[in-house]
């Protein structure tokens, strides 16, 4: 639409990009797939953000909408309740692992990080352990974008313009065994000095003023990098020996997106708090949580106690009647079960990818990959940041959408290409997102 920089500010976007040409503008989405306003049609290879999870075009989550509007559009949860939130939240609590049975319900995930961070933050005031305020997260992670949320995040170029940030955030090292500054050929090895490296901040810290430790199960910003063999197992005995909170942040990584419907439940651990988003609705209302312990419940049981935080469309009633029935549409046709007999399939045409010689790791699990790029594959040399500004944004994010996949091309760390279609991608998608991929970057390869 020729009009569309007039007025509407688009999120992380270079605006003055689109000075000389028009926005894509997606009006349209059945299946695994979106179309623009001149009828193109690509494959959603990102699920829109990670977040169209049961796919486009599901009439039956539009009329739980519609319907729940009809009955009750809006009322808040500040000392009130309604029906849908109340069996959301049960819901919730009966798919969470161990006594994560209390949902404080938000707009989104940076909300839900906040969240997560203001709880951790008020449950040692109340139980005698005021100093302990500070977060450890990881080098590159993105948690969101809001004040508390940002300074939990480790990604630089992001925040320089909000700086100073709220105190209390420190950066830990990543698990990109690709990149493992030590023990590179020895994943468990690699996975035990990432954890450790974790219970050496907080002693450097002081463990009576850290809070909390933040983590994606998979992380998502660098590209995709899974937790190695023993990684969060050794993670949980460092919280459990510091007194230090241990949160999951799923807003990806929950909802089907690893094969489970959270990811501590595919690596086998257990936090005291979950955050979650996008994916619970699949995108077709805005909704996020807080998933806490009980045990982390209790200071604020007290006569007078109450946990002081909220937001105004926190549980909203249409977002909430989308979530259930978006879970409805999951155990009817079985999406986890779907995605984990199809994830090796994924994994392997993308492997194919390997004889491109710009390709140089293949990551993830479940629906959720990263490919690095690089210059030599041997050496594992990476792009210069001249070079990635012309090889991602100045060729391939045009080119791979322009051939029919959206994805994202991304140098938040090396550059990568990340892919998560919707959860009902099958083997035909899989073929489809290999076959643009190939022809791109064998262009791009003639480019360098």
């Amino acid at each position: 639409m020729a009009n569309a920089t007039d007025h509407l500010w688009m999120h992380f976007t270079r605006m003055a990009s689109y000075s000389a040409g028009e926005v894509p503008t997606i009006v349209r989405g059945e299946g695994a797939y979106v179309w623009d306003a001149q009828g193109r049609r690509y494959l959603d290879g990102l699920a829109g953000l990670f977040v169209v999870n049961a796919g486009h075009g599901r009439t039956e989550l539009a009329e739980a909408a519609a319907k729940q509007a009809g009955e009750l559009a809006y009322f808040p949860l500040w000392s009130y309740a309604h029906p849908k939130a109340v069996e959301l939240a049960e819901k919730i609590a009966s798919l969470t692992p161990g006594d994560l049975n209390r949902v404080f319900f938000t707009t989104g995930g940076s909300e839900a990080v906040e969240a997560a961070w203001k709880l951790a933050r008020a449950y040692f005031k109340r139980t005698g352990r005021p100093n302990k305020y500070k977060v450890v997260s990881r080098y590159i992670a993105y948690h969101g974008t809001s004040m508390g949320a940002l300074s939990i995040t480790g990604l630089p170029g992001i925040k320089s313009d909000f700086e100073p940030l709220v105190p209390g955030g420190i950066k830990v090292p990543n698990t990109n065994f690709y990149r493992a500054p030590e023990h590179g050929d020895d994943p468990e090895a690699f996975g035990r000095w990432a954890a450790d490296e974790i219970g050496r901040a907080i002693e450097r810290e002081g463990p009576d003023t850290v809070a909390a430790v933040f983590l994606e199960p998979v992380q998502n910003s660098g590209g995709c990098f899974p937790p190695p063999p023993g990684y969060f197992d050794r993670v949980r005995e460092i919280c459990d020996a510091y007194d230090v909170l241990l949160v999951s942040d799923e807003v990806i990584c929950s909802w089907g997106r690893l094969g489970e419907y959270f990811g501590a439940v595919r690596y086998g651990f257990q936090p005291d708090i979950i955050t979650t988003a996008k994916g619970i609705t699949s995108g077709y209302a805005p909704l996020g949580a807080m998933i806490a312990s009980d045990r982390l419940m209790e200071p604020f049981l007290t006569e007078t106690g109450m946990f002081a935080h909220g937001v105004t469309f926190g549980g909203h009633p249409v977002s909430c009647a989308v979530a259930l029935a978006n879970l409805e549409v999951f155990a009817r046709e079985d999406l986890i079960g779907h995605v984990r007999a199809n994830e090796g399939a994924f994994r392997a045409t993308l492997e194919k990818l390997y004889d491109l010689p710009i390709v140089g790791d293949v990551r993830g699990d479940g629906y959720f990959y990263g490919i690095e790029l690089v210059k030599d594959r041997t050496t594992r040399e990476t792009f210069d940041e001249a070079e990635s500004e012309r090889l991602l944004r100045g060729f391939l994010s045009t080119a791979l959408f322009q051939a029919g996949l959206y994805c994202r091309a991304d140098d938040r760390g090396d550059p990568v290409i990340q892919l998560a279609p919707p959860l009902i991608a099958d083997q035909r998608h899989f073929d489809e997102i290999e076959q643009i991929l190939r022809a791109v970057l064998t262009e791009a390869w003639t480019r360098l």
